[in-house]
């Protein structure tokens, strides 16, 4: 009879969901030990609303009227999301480099708890990253004007965003080797934010660049949250502009339908 204990035998769902809250728990108490890092993303977060909204705020203006501040908060909320690309990245890699991930596939514990272990606790680090981004939206001027479902809703999607990109970070980390190759995630998450609506309309971009901040899955949450919140928008008559909610749902979902199954088969295939 197989020892459903191998790390190479699935387990059942039990199995699975104890072995996942414990290595969430690990997770969280390495953020209590060492806080760091989480305390300079999440300062750096809130530097860069003041940087735009005192700074570059008042020589940007909203197409077609509208406080900037309040076309900037959306963007923020779905870009803190982006650069927790690098955090996840930076943790599966440091658990490879010291040996820890050797260790837990070693174990008799569920080969997927580990993957799922980090997803949740970076979806939590999350959901405080948005608490104190609400904190400083609204401190800046920045209003829901939405009713409570629509904001609820808006939340959602952007946590919908970062989910999806807690598994591309998690593959990333899990192929690329070394610091170096973690500096360079970290490098390509401005491209990927800034090559947007976050910040600016798409329309003030050229024309082929514009289609592609447009058709940027960051986009798409933007757009659907700004509607949902009652903020002001840009306005594009492209079909990536107005079906925004939809594709905030779809980009997700199939971000996670690409990268979650590779995530599964790169850790399965570590050591051989």
């Amino acid at each position: 009879m197989p020892d459903t204990a191998s790390p190479h035998v699935a387990p059942g769902r039990p199995a699975l969901l104890a072995d996942s809250v414990t290595l969430t728990r690990r997770s969280l108490a390495h953020w209590r030990r060492d806080p760091g890092p989480l305390v300079a993303s999440l300062g750096f977060d809130v530097v860069m609303v003041l940087m735009f909204a005192y700074l570059f705020g008042g020589a940007l203006r909203v197409p077609g009227g509208g406080d900037y501040r309040e076309f900037l908060m959306p963007g923020m909320f779905a870009m803190t999301m982006v650069f927790g690309i690098s955090l996840t990245t930076l943790a599966v890699s440091a658990d490879l480099d010291r040996g820890v991930t050797d260790r837990l596939r070693s174990m008799p514990v569920s080969p997927l708890a580990p993957l799922v272990g980090r997803a949740a606790a970076d979806l939590l680090f999350a959901v405080l990253t948005l608490a104190v981004m609400l904190l400083v939206g609204l401190a800046v001027g920045w209003r829901a004007h939405g009713g409570v479902g629509d904001t609820v809703a808006a939340f959602g999607l952007v946590l919908l965003l970062r989910f999806a990109l807690v598994w591309v970070g998690v593959f990333l980390g899990l192929v690329l080797k070394g610091q170096q190759a973690v500096a360079g995630v970290q490098t390509l998450e401005f491209p990927l934010g800034f090559l947007s609506s976050a910040f600016v309309a798409p329309a003030t971009m050229p024309g082929w660049l514009g289609a592609v901040a447009e058709w940027n899955p960051l986009s798409a949450t933007v757009g659907a949250t700004r509607e949902l919140f009652g903020n002001p928008g840009w306005g594009g008559d492209s079909w990536a502009v107005q079906h925004a909610p939809e594709l905030a749902l779809i980009w997700p979902v199939a971000l996670v339908a690409v990268f979650l199954p590779l995530s599964v088969r790169r850790y399965r295939a570590l050591g051989r």
